[in-house]
Protein backbone atom coordinates (compact mmCIF):
# COMPACT_ATOMS: atom_id res chain seq x y z
CA UNK A 1 0.00 0.00 0.00
CA UNK A 2 1.38 3.08 -0.62
CA UNK A 3 2.29 5.76 1.79
CA UNK A 4 1.04 8.87 1.61
CA UNK A 5 1.03 12.10 3.76
CA UNK A 6 -0.50 12.46 6.94
CA UNK A 7 -1.97 15.55 9.19
CA UNK A 8 -0.38 16.28 12.12
CA UNK A 9 -2.80 19.03 13.07
CA UNK A 10 -6.47 19.82 12.90
CA UNK A 11 -7.93 23.08 11.63
CA UNK A 12 -7.56 25.54 8.77
CA UNK A 13 -4.62 25.94 6.92
CA UNK A 14 -3.97 29.87 7.64
CA UNK A 15 -4.46 30.93 11.03
CA UNK A 16 -5.99 34.47 11.86
CA UNK A 17 -2.30 35.91 13.26
CA UNK A 18 -1.09 34.01 9.53
CA UNK A 19 -3.62 36.29 7.74
CA UNK A 20 -2.55 39.54 9.73
CA UNK A 21 1.12 38.81 8.95
CA UNK A 22 1.27 37.34 5.56
CA UNK A 23 3.11 39.46 3.42
CA UNK A 24 5.37 40.33 5.94
CA UNK A 25 6.25 37.03 6.15
CA UNK A 26 6.70 36.18 2.88
CA UNK A 27 8.75 38.73 2.48
CA UNK A 28 10.94 37.48 5.18
CA UNK A 29 11.05 34.16 3.51
CA UNK A 30 11.84 35.71 0.58
CA UNK A 31 15.28 37.20 1.77
CA UNK A 32 16.33 34.29 3.65
CA UNK A 33 16.34 32.47 -0.24
CA UNK A 34 17.94 35.63 -1.50
CA UNK A 35 20.35 35.08 1.26
CA UNK A 36 20.67 31.31 0.60
CA UNK A 37 21.35 31.99 -3.22
CA UNK A 38 23.44 35.15 -2.96
CA UNK A 39 25.75 32.81 -0.65
CA UNK A 40 25.21 29.85 -3.00
CA UNK A 41 26.52 31.49 -5.95
CA UNK A 42 28.81 34.18 -4.56
CA UNK A 43 31.72 32.04 -5.65
CA UNK A 44 30.74 32.37 -9.02
CA UNK A 45 31.89 36.35 -9.10
CA UNK A 46 35.10 35.80 -6.73
CA UNK A 47 36.26 32.08 -8.26
CA UNK A 48 39.52 33.43 -9.57
CA UNK A 49 40.43 35.69 -6.43
CA UNK A 50 39.60 32.94 -3.72
CA UNK A 51 41.31 30.23 -6.34
CA UNK A 52 44.90 32.26 -6.20
CA UNK A 53 44.55 33.01 -2.44
CA UNK A 54 45.29 29.43 -2.08
CA UNK A 55 46.75 28.70 -4.99
CA UNK A 56 44.44 26.35 -6.54
CA UNK A 57 42.94 26.08 -10.13
CA UNK A 58 39.63 27.40 -11.13
CA UNK A 59 38.74 24.20 -11.82
CA UNK A 60 39.42 23.13 -8.22
CA UNK A 61 37.70 26.67 -6.69
CA UNK A 62 34.41 25.83 -8.61
CA UNK A 63 33.96 22.73 -5.81
CA UNK A 64 32.97 25.79 -4.14
CA UNK A 65 29.93 25.29 -6.42
CA UNK A 66 29.91 21.55 -6.30
CA UNK A 67 29.80 20.73 -2.58
CA UNK A 68 26.74 22.82 -1.73
CA UNK A 69 24.70 20.93 -4.50
CA UNK A 70 25.24 17.56 -3.40
CA UNK A 71 25.19 18.23 -0.01
CA UNK A 72 21.24 20.02 -0.47
CA UNK A 73 20.15 17.15 -2.69
CA UNK A 74 21.19 14.42 0.27
CA UNK A 75 19.52 17.06 2.60
CA UNK A 76 16.27 17.87 1.29
CA UNK A 77 14.75 14.75 1.50
CA UNK A 78 16.69 13.66 4.94
CA UNK A 79 16.30 16.96 6.65
CA UNK A 80 12.63 17.54 6.24
CA UNK A 81 11.50 13.94 6.87
CA UNK A 82 13.60 13.94 10.07
CA UNK A 83 11.87 17.34 11.35
CA UNK A 84 8.78 16.89 9.92
CA UNK A 85 6.82 17.18 12.80
CA UNK A 86 9.11 20.82 14.35
CA UNK A 87 7.25 23.82 14.01
CA UNK A 88 8.19 25.25 10.36
CA UNK A 89 9.40 28.75 11.45
CA UNK A 90 11.56 27.38 13.76
CA UNK A 91 13.41 25.44 11.12
CA UNK A 92 13.84 28.24 8.89
CA UNK A 93 15.32 30.45 11.70
CA UNK A 94 17.98 27.62 12.89
CA UNK A 95 18.73 27.15 8.97
CA UNK A 96 19.25 30.77 8.56
CA UNK A 97 21.68 30.91 11.78
CA UNK A 98 23.63 27.94 9.97
CA UNK A 99 23.83 29.73 6.74
CA UNK A 100 25.61 32.51 9.04
CA UNK A 101 28.15 30.81 10.05
CA UNK A 102 29.09 29.19 7.13
CA UNK A 103 29.44 32.78 5.60
CA UNK A 104 31.54 33.55 8.56
CA UNK A 105 33.68 30.14 8.56
CA UNK A 106 34.13 31.12 4.73
CA UNK A 107 35.55 34.41 5.48
CA UNK A 108 37.81 33.72 8.18
CA UNK A 109 39.16 30.66 6.63
CA UNK A 110 43.15 29.92 6.70
CA UNK A 111 43.14 27.23 4.18
CA UNK A 112 40.80 26.05 1.31
CA UNK A 113 39.19 23.05 3.21
CA UNK A 114 37.19 25.31 5.67
CA UNK A 115 36.19 26.96 2.82
CA UNK A 116 34.66 23.91 1.62
CA UNK A 117 33.31 22.77 5.50
CA UNK A 118 31.71 25.75 5.24
CA UNK A 119 30.40 25.40 1.95
CA UNK A 120 28.62 21.50 3.74
CA UNK A 121 27.18 23.67 5.87
CA UNK A 122 25.65 26.20 3.40
CA UNK A 123 23.87 22.64 1.28
CA UNK A 124 22.34 21.53 4.24
CA UNK A 125 20.81 24.94 4.23
CA UNK A 126 19.62 25.29 0.80
CA UNK A 127 18.35 21.54 1.32
CA UNK A 128 16.31 22.54 4.11
CA UNK A 129 15.22 26.05 3.72
CA UNK A 130 14.24 25.56 0.06
CA UNK A 131 12.33 22.40 0.98
CA UNK A 132 10.19 24.08 3.44
CA UNK A 133 10.54 27.34 2.21
CA UNK A 134 9.38 27.41 -1.15
CA UNK A 135 5.65 25.55 -0.86
CA UNK A 136 4.68 27.96 2.36
CA UNK A 137 3.05 30.71 0.32
CA UNK A 138 -0.73 28.64 0.57
CA UNK A 139 -0.05 28.85 4.31
CA UNK A 140 0.73 32.42 4.79
CA UNK A 141 -1.67 34.18 2.62
CA UNK A 142 -5.23 33.68 1.37
CA UNK A 143 -5.82 31.40 -1.61
CA UNK A 144 -6.45 34.29 -3.94
CA UNK A 145 -2.49 35.16 -3.48
CA UNK A 146 -1.31 32.36 -3.41
CA UNK A 147 0.30 32.15 -6.77
CA UNK A 148 1.10 36.16 -6.40
CA UNK A 149 2.80 35.46 -3.13
CA UNK A 150 4.92 32.10 -4.29
CA UNK A 151 5.94 34.44 -7.33
CA UNK A 152 7.09 36.82 -4.85
CA UNK A 153 9.16 33.81 -3.39
CA UNK A 154 10.92 32.29 -6.85
CA UNK A 155 12.22 36.36 -7.79
CA UNK A 156 14.57 35.88 -4.88
CA UNK A 157 16.67 33.24 -7.54
CA UNK A 158 17.02 36.23 -10.09
CA UNK A 159 17.31 38.50 -7.51
CA UNK A 160 20.18 36.95 -6.30
CA UNK A 161 21.89 37.26 -9.28
CA UNK A 162 21.40 40.59 -10.54
CA UNK A 163 21.70 42.09 -6.41
CA UNK A 164 23.39 39.59 -4.85
CA UNK A 165 26.27 38.05 -6.88
CA UNK A 166 27.17 41.77 -8.63
CA UNK A 167 27.30 43.46 -5.34
CA UNK A 168 29.16 40.50 -3.86
CA UNK A 169 31.62 41.04 -6.56
CA UNK A 170 32.32 44.33 -6.76
CA UNK A 171 32.73 44.42 -2.84
CA UNK A 172 35.30 41.45 -3.64
CA UNK A 173 37.01 43.97 -5.71
CA UNK A 174 37.19 46.93 -3.52
CA UNK A 175 37.39 44.99 -0.34
CA UNK A 176 38.49 41.16 -0.82
CA UNK A 177 36.45 38.31 -0.90
CA UNK A 178 36.41 37.74 2.46
CA UNK A 179 34.60 41.08 3.13
CA UNK A 180 32.25 40.28 0.66
CA UNK A 181 31.86 36.78 2.67
CA UNK A 182 31.33 38.81 6.25
CA UNK A 183 28.52 41.42 4.00
CA UNK A 184 26.66 38.64 3.58
CA UNK A 185 26.92 37.06 7.01
CA UNK A 186 25.64 39.78 8.36
CA UNK A 187 22.71 39.86 6.36
CA UNK A 188 22.04 37.02 7.47
CA UNK A 189 21.63 37.73 10.86
CA UNK A 190 18.97 40.58 9.96
CA UNK A 191 17.22 38.18 7.86
CA UNK A 192 17.27 35.44 10.82
CA UNK A 193 15.58 37.73 13.05
CA UNK A 194 12.96 39.36 10.42
CA UNK A 195 11.90 35.62 10.44
CA UNK A 196 12.05 35.42 14.20
CA UNK A 197 9.32 38.17 14.63
CA UNK A 198 7.39 38.08 10.93
CA UNK A 199 6.89 35.03 10.26
CA UNK A 200 3.83 33.20 12.60
CA UNK A 201 4.13 29.65 13.99
CA UNK A 202 3.71 27.79 11.76
CA UNK A 203 2.94 23.75 12.74
CA UNK A 204 3.48 21.12 10.64
CA UNK A 205 0.02 20.34 8.69
CA UNK A 206 1.30 17.60 6.52
CA UNK A 207 4.45 14.85 7.64
CA UNK A 208 6.35 14.66 4.73
CA UNK A 209 7.63 10.72 4.65
CA UNK A 210 10.47 9.39 2.78
CA UNK A 211 7.98 6.88 1.10
CA UNK A 212 5.73 9.75 -0.35
CA UNK A 213 9.05 10.16 -3.01
CA UNK A 214 9.03 6.63 -4.21
CA UNK A 215 5.54 7.23 -4.57
CA UNK A 216 5.75 10.31 -7.25
CA UNK A 217 8.71 9.02 -8.65
CA UNK A 218 5.89 6.31 -10.35
CA UNK A 219 4.58 9.15 -12.16
CA UNK A 220 5.29 9.97 -15.77
CA UNK A 221 5.47 13.53 -15.43
CA UNK A 222 7.25 13.63 -12.21
CA UNK A 223 10.12 11.42 -14.15
CA UNK A 224 10.23 13.50 -17.30
CA UNK A 225 10.23 16.37 -14.60
CA UNK A 226 13.71 14.91 -13.34
CA UNK A 227 15.01 14.34 -16.43
CA UNK A 228 14.05 17.90 -18.07
CA UNK A 229 15.55 19.33 -14.64
CA UNK A 230 18.84 17.11 -15.01
CA UNK A 231 19.77 18.51 -18.22
CA UNK A 232 18.64 22.20 -17.96
CA UNK A 233 20.48 23.04 -15.12
CA UNK A 234 23.57 20.63 -16.20
CA UNK A 235 23.62 22.51 -19.37
CA UNK A 236 23.47 26.12 -17.13
CA UNK A 237 25.72 25.99 -14.44
CA UNK A 238 28.26 23.25 -16.32
CA UNK A 239 28.94 27.04 -17.92
CA UNK A 240 27.92 29.44 -15.65
CA UNK A 241 29.71 28.97 -13.28
CA UNK A 242 32.92 29.38 -14.93
CA UNK A 243 31.44 32.33 -16.71
CA UNK A 244 33.95 34.65 -15.08
CA UNK A 245 37.13 33.21 -16.26
CA UNK A 246 35.39 33.07 -20.38
CA UNK A 247 34.74 36.95 -19.43
CA UNK A 248 38.56 37.34 -18.18
CA UNK A 249 39.76 35.11 -20.79
CA UNK A 250 38.06 35.63 -24.14
CA UNK A 251 36.39 38.32 -23.68
CA UNK A 252 39.30 40.49 -22.13
CA UNK A 253 37.02 42.05 -20.04
CA UNK A 254 38.04 44.28 -16.63
CA UNK A 255 36.71 43.44 -13.47
CA UNK A 256 34.52 46.27 -13.16
CA UNK A 257 32.87 45.31 -16.60
CA UNK A 258 32.14 41.58 -15.44
CA UNK A 259 30.60 43.46 -12.53
CA UNK A 260 28.44 45.22 -14.71
CA UNK A 261 27.64 42.06 -17.12
CA UNK A 262 26.55 39.72 -13.89
CA UNK A 263 24.40 42.54 -12.61
CA UNK A 264 22.63 43.36 -16.49
CA UNK A 265 22.35 39.31 -16.40
CA UNK A 266 20.58 39.12 -13.27
CA UNK A 267 18.40 41.84 -14.07
CA UNK A 268 17.19 39.89 -17.20
CA UNK A 269 16.57 36.74 -14.65
CA UNK A 270 13.96 39.09 -12.84
CA UNK A 271 12.22 39.65 -16.48
CA UNK A 272 12.70 35.88 -17.41
CA UNK A 273 10.88 34.37 -13.68
CA UNK A 274 8.05 36.78 -13.79
CA UNK A 275 7.55 36.19 -17.73
CA UNK A 276 7.75 32.03 -16.83
CA UNK A 277 6.10 32.69 -14.15
CA UNK A 278 2.95 34.56 -15.84
CA UNK A 279 3.41 31.33 -18.60
CA UNK A 280 3.95 28.32 -17.20
CA UNK A 281 1.16 27.11 -15.70
CA UNK A 282 -0.92 27.07 -18.83
CA UNK A 283 2.83 26.10 -21.16
CA UNK A 284 4.83 24.19 -19.03
CA UNK A 285 6.48 22.12 -22.35
CA UNK A 286 6.49 25.28 -24.25
CA UNK A 287 7.94 28.12 -21.32
CA UNK A 288 10.79 24.60 -20.51
CA UNK A 289 11.81 24.34 -23.83
CA UNK A 290 11.89 27.87 -24.87
CA UNK A 291 14.26 28.42 -21.98
CA UNK A 292 16.69 25.15 -22.83
CA UNK A 293 16.44 26.70 -26.47
CA UNK A 294 18.17 30.00 -25.83
CA UNK A 295 20.02 28.91 -23.10
CA UNK A 296 21.61 26.10 -25.93
CA UNK A 297 21.78 29.28 -28.47
CA UNK A 298 23.84 31.61 -26.00
CA UNK A 299 26.28 28.70 -24.92
CA UNK A 300 27.19 27.84 -28.54
CA UNK A 301 27.62 31.74 -29.98
CA UNK A 302 29.57 32.87 -26.82
CA UNK A 303 32.75 31.50 -28.19
CA UNK A 304 32.42 33.27 -31.45
CA UNK A 305 30.07 36.92 -29.98
CA UNK A 306 31.71 36.41 -27.16
CA UNK A 307 35.48 37.53 -28.52
CA UNK A 308 33.39 41.20 -28.33
CA UNK A 309 31.94 43.01 -25.53
CA UNK A 310 29.01 44.14 -27.17
CA UNK A 311 28.25 40.29 -28.12
CA UNK A 312 28.97 39.21 -24.82
CA UNK A 313 26.33 41.13 -22.97
CA UNK A 314 23.99 40.93 -25.63
CA UNK A 315 24.30 37.22 -25.08
CA UNK A 316 24.39 37.38 -21.48
CA UNK A 317 21.22 39.24 -21.34
CA UNK A 318 19.24 36.56 -23.18
CA UNK A 319 20.68 34.27 -20.96
CA UNK A 320 19.38 35.39 -17.84
CA UNK A 321 16.18 35.81 -19.20
CA UNK A 322 16.17 31.95 -20.61
CA UNK A 323 17.65 31.15 -17.20
CA UNK A 324 15.12 32.89 -14.89
CA UNK A 325 12.53 30.84 -16.40
CA UNK A 326 14.07 27.64 -15.44
CA UNK A 327 13.32 27.71 -11.68
CA UNK A 328 9.73 28.96 -11.57
CA UNK A 329 8.98 25.88 -14.56
CA UNK A 330 10.74 22.94 -12.96
CA UNK A 331 8.79 23.69 -9.33
CA UNK A 332 5.76 23.81 -11.55
CA UNK A 333 6.44 20.72 -13.03
CA UNK A 334 6.96 19.05 -10.07
CA UNK A 335 3.72 20.83 -8.29
CA UNK A 336 1.87 19.32 -11.09
CA UNK A 337 2.74 15.90 -11.24
CA UNK A 338 1.99 15.92 -7.38
CA UNK A 339 -0.52 18.33 -6.30
CA UNK A 340 -1.88 16.05 -3.38
CA UNK A 341 1.42 16.42 -2.01
CA UNK A 342 2.91 20.18 -2.20
CA UNK A 343 6.15 19.91 0.64
CA UNK A 344 7.12 16.83 -1.24
CA UNK A 345 7.11 17.96 -4.97
CA UNK A 346 9.42 21.05 -2.93
CA UNK A 347 11.24 18.32 -1.67
CA UNK A 348 12.03 16.55 -5.14
CA UNK A 349 12.43 20.02 -6.72
CA UNK A 350 15.07 20.95 -3.92
CA UNK A 351 16.83 17.79 -4.31
CA UNK A 352 17.00 17.14 -8.18
CA UNK A 353 17.66 21.12 -8.60
CA UNK A 354 20.92 21.23 -6.59
CA UNK A 355 22.28 17.64 -7.59
CA UNK A 356 22.53 18.55 -10.98
CA UNK A 357 23.81 22.01 -10.02
CA UNK A 358 27.21 20.28 -8.58
CA UNK A 359 27.17 17.76 -11.41
CA UNK A 360 27.39 20.04 -14.08
CA UNK A 361 29.82 22.88 -11.75
CA UNK A 362 31.81 19.32 -11.20
CA UNK A 363 32.07 18.55 -15.29
CA UNK A 364 32.68 21.95 -16.27
CA UNK A 365 34.90 22.43 -13.76
CA UNK A 366 36.91 19.26 -15.03
CA UNK A 367 36.60 20.43 -18.85
CA UNK A 368 37.75 23.73 -17.85
CA UNK A 369 40.86 22.62 -16.22
CA UNK A 370 41.92 20.10 -19.40
CA UNK A 371 40.51 22.42 -22.79
CA UNK A 372 39.29 26.17 -22.88
CA UNK A 373 36.28 28.36 -21.46
CA UNK A 374 35.19 28.41 -24.99
CA UNK A 375 34.91 24.45 -25.12
CA UNK A 376 32.64 24.63 -21.80
CA UNK A 377 30.39 26.90 -23.84
CA UNK A 378 29.87 24.51 -26.39
CA UNK A 379 29.50 20.95 -24.51
CA UNK A 380 26.89 22.83 -22.45
CA UNK A 381 25.20 24.26 -25.60
CA UNK A 382 24.68 20.65 -26.92
CA UNK A 383 23.46 19.37 -23.91
CA UNK A 384 21.04 22.39 -23.60
CA UNK A 385 20.13 20.77 -26.77
CA UNK A 386 19.17 17.52 -25.53
CA UNK A 387 16.83 18.59 -22.97
CA UNK A 388 14.89 20.39 -25.67
CA UNK A 389 14.78 17.37 -27.41
CA UNK A 390 13.28 15.57 -24.51
CA UNK A 391 10.51 18.63 -23.93
CA UNK A 392 9.00 18.10 -27.43
CA UNK A 393 9.38 14.08 -26.57
CA UNK A 394 7.74 14.48 -23.52
CA UNK A 395 4.39 15.85 -25.83
CA UNK A 396 3.94 11.94 -26.01
CA UNK A 397 3.38 10.93 -22.90
CA UNK A 398 0.51 11.66 -20.63
CA UNK A 399 -0.65 15.29 -19.96
CA UNK A 400 0.62 17.47 -17.31
CA UNK A 401 -2.98 18.11 -14.35
CA UNK A 402 -3.98 21.11 -13.72
CA UNK A 403 -7.21 23.05 -14.84
CA UNK A 404 -5.43 25.79 -16.53
CA UNK A 405 -2.42 23.69 -18.21
CA UNK A 406 -3.10 23.92 -22.02
CA UNK A 407 0.70 22.62 -23.14
CA UNK A 408 -1.42 19.27 -24.41
CA UNK A 409 0.26 16.40 -26.88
Amino acid sequence: MPITTTASVNGPLISPRSRLMGWPAVVSVTLGIFAIVTTEILPIGLLTSIGSSFTVSDGVAGLMMTMPGFLAAIAAPLVTAATARFDRRLMLCVFMLLLALANFVAAAATDFWLVLASRIMVGITIGGFWSIGAGLAERLVPPASVGRATAVIFSAVPLGSVLGVPTGTLIGDLAGWRTAFTVIGALTVGVLVMLFLLVPPLPPVQVTRLGVLNGMLRSVNTRFALLLTFLVVLAHFGTYTYVTPFLEQVTHASGALITTFLLLYGAAGILGNFLGGAWVARYPRTVFGLAAGLIAAVTLLLPAWGRWEIGAVILLIVWGIAYGAVPVASQTWFSKAAPHAPEAASVLFTASFQATFSIGALVGGFILDRTSPSAVMSLGGCTAILMVLAAVGSRFTEPLTGPHCKDRS
